[in-house]
Formats: C-alpha cells, structure tokens, sequence
C-alpha cells in the first residue's frame, strides 16, 4: 500500500511538471513578432536615380509614324512612245542609271513608219523646191501667171513644215531609220520600278510606265496624322526621324506641305517632310517612327512616362521629399507622347521624382 502511494505521488508530479513545460513552450510561440517597418535609408537614396519634373512650355512632342517615299519632284515615270516588241532591257530594278542611259530597246514598225514619213516628206520638198523655181522662171519669162508662181511657192512652205514636222517626230522617238525604238532615261537616279522583261509584247494602247526612276538625294516622309492631332501639327514644325535599321542615327526636316484631306481608309491626313539623304540610306518604303516638336496651348509640367507605376486604375510616382525622405504621389495625366508624359495634377515643376527601383518601393512603402 506505501509502495502504491509512492508511485502516485511521482507520477502526479510528473505530470505537473510536463503540463508547466507544455505551458512554457506555448506562451514561447506565441510571442508577438517585432514589428518591422521598411525604411527607406540615405544610403539607398544616394544608390537610385532622381528625375527632376520639367517646367511647361509652348512645345509638346508628339509621335507618329511614317512611311519613306520618292521625292515626286525628282523622280520620272518613263513610258514608250510606240508599240512593239521589247529587244533587250539592259538595267535591272534598283540599278543606279545616269542621265540618257539606255533602259530599254524595242523593234517598233511604227519607228520604221516614222523613218518612211520622213524619207517621203524630203523627197517631197525636194519636187516643190524644183516646181517653185520652174514656176519662177516661167513668171519671169512671162509664160505663167502670178497666180501660178504663188501656188507653187504655197506648196513648197507646205512640203517644208512637213519635213520639219516628220523628222521632229522621229527625233522624239530616238531618230532611228531601221525600226528600232531606244527607251533612254531622262535623269539620274535609281529604278525603283520596272514592268518591262525581254521579249515582251507592248500594244499600242499600253498605259503603264515600263520604268520609274527616282533621285533619292533628297526622299520624302509621308506621315500619319489622325484625327485628334491635326490641329496641332502645322506647316514649319521640325522633326526628328528615327529609322529601325539605324537606330542609332537621328534625321531631322520640317514639315513643308500638309494634305488637307483624310484618307477614306485609314482615317488618317498625311503631311509631308523632305529629308536629305546622303549616302542614300533612306530607302522608298521603309518606315519610320516620327516625333513633332509642336507648338501647344496647353503648358503641363512632363516627366519621363517610364517613372510613373500603375496601380489599381491609378497613376503614382515616388516623390524625394526632405521629411519623410521618399513618398508615394498620385498623378494625374493630361496626355502621353512617346516617352513623356505630361502631368495635370499632382505634381509641379521643380520636384524631384524617384527613376530607378521605383515598382519595388512603391510595393515596400503602401504597405
């Protein structure tokens, strides 16, 4: 019985003292954590970049694309005069060509008609230049009348601006007597379009130019304006044209002509810049990325757009302030162009904005 006795008093103590240790170990895991806040320290912000916001001015920047074209001033549609059969092309599409070359030959009857006209035409001068002098001595010896004489001279002016006119025709197809029609250029520059082959058939109603050839020392800029822009693009401002193939190259112009109609397809007017080209690395059909330096009645404070983080339909950026060193700022924005964006509400020229890192504080500072 003492035995028994013994043995429940140690296990009764034995269970105290697990049920003190139990107790210890629970009021241990639940010890509150200490409450860590992010702090945004001086060392970070002498790590990060600060963007300053611009002051407003009469200029906004605004972006558009563009396709490069022939400047249409110096370029040449070349189309044949006669009809015939296409001997030989010599140059092919991109060849740069000088001023008179040879582009293309053809066999042409109407040439060899041509060369007839003229034979005929100087044969016949030649017979009213002999009936006008015959006619002149028979008046002087006074066996023809005055009104004979006069007939004969009529005639010969007659024959005369025939002959003129034959051969004119036949210098303006390339004054050749034995058939062969000669397409020549009529300028220097590049073919930046060709219909012709060897051998081919050309019908005397044919309307489409065999070549174009264009001078691209100076090439044109088609750009798209739409709608809700035209009325801030004008005739006079400046640009600056950004190529793909070169994008580290810059080309600048202004705009010197503005199409005042909407193209019924896109929806879009075109203006016109020139762009010298030397070197000819603007290509016809490469397209371009354009931005406008226009003059603006609306002065906004800018900044870049790559500084400003969206959230939950919202727009902040993280402005340095002296107090509580870096704050979050909701922004309001009055319109984007490329890289800027213009600011309506929520900040003024002068503060100094957060441009590095700031999509990882904004996440630690609105907590």
């Amino acid at each position: 019985m003492q035995t028994q006795t013994k043995q429940f008093t140690r296990l009764t103590i034995g269970v105290i003292a697990a049920l003190v240790f139990l107790q210890s170990c629970t009021e241990h895991v639940k010890e509150p954590p200490k409450d860590e806040q992010f702090v945004v320290t001086d060392s970070l912000i002498n790590r990060l970049l600060i963007d300053t916001v611009r002051n407003p001015n009469s200029e906004t920047d605004l972006s558009f694309s563009a396709k490069i074209a022939p400047n249409d001033e110096t370029t040449a549609k070349i189309f044949p005069m006669v009809s015939g059969n296409v001997r030989s092309v010599p140059v092919k599409l991109g060849d740069r060509v000088s001023k008179g070359q040879v582009l293309a030959t053809m066999g042409s009857a109407e040439m060899a008609g041509f060369d007839k006209e003229a034979i005929s035409s100087s044969a016949e001068l030649r017979n009213a230049a002999r009936s006008m002098k015959l006619a002149e001595d028979l008046y002087k010896s006074g066996l023809s009348s005055a009104r004979d004489m006069e007939e004969a001279k009529n005639n010969y002016l007659v024959k005369q601006a025939e002959e003129k006119r034959s051969k004119a025709v036949l210098n303006l197809n390339g004054g050749s007597t034995n058939g062969t029609y000669t397409l020549k250029s009529p300028i220097s520059g590049f073919v930046i379009e060709k219909n012709v082959n060897s051998n081919m058939q050309l019908r005397p109603d044919n309307s489409q130019s065999l070549f174009t050839v264009a001078d691209l020392s100076t090439v044109w800029g088609l750009i798209n304006i739409y709608e809700s822009d035209i009325s801030s693009v004008k005739q006079g401002d400046e640009v600056k044209i950004s190529i793909l193939s070169y994008p580290d190259k810059v080309f600048t112009g202004k705009i010197d002509k503005i199409y005042n109609i909407l193209d019924e397809d896109s929806k879009v007017m075109h203006a016109r810049v020139s762009i010298p080209n030397p070197g000819y690395l603007l290509k016809p059909g490469m397209m371009a990325t354009v931005q406008i330096a226009s003059k603006s009645d609306v002065n906004l404070p800018s900044i870049n757009a790559n500084n400003i983080i969206f959230d939950e339909n919202k727009n902040y950026v993280l402005v340095l302030d002296k107090v509580k060193k870096v704050r979050i700022q909701e922004v309001e924005i009055g319109r984007k162009s490329g890289d800027k964006a213009y600011i309506s509400k929520g900040l003024q020229p002068g503060d100094r904005i957060v441009a590095s890192k700031q999509v990882f504080l904004y996440e630690s500072l609105k907590d």
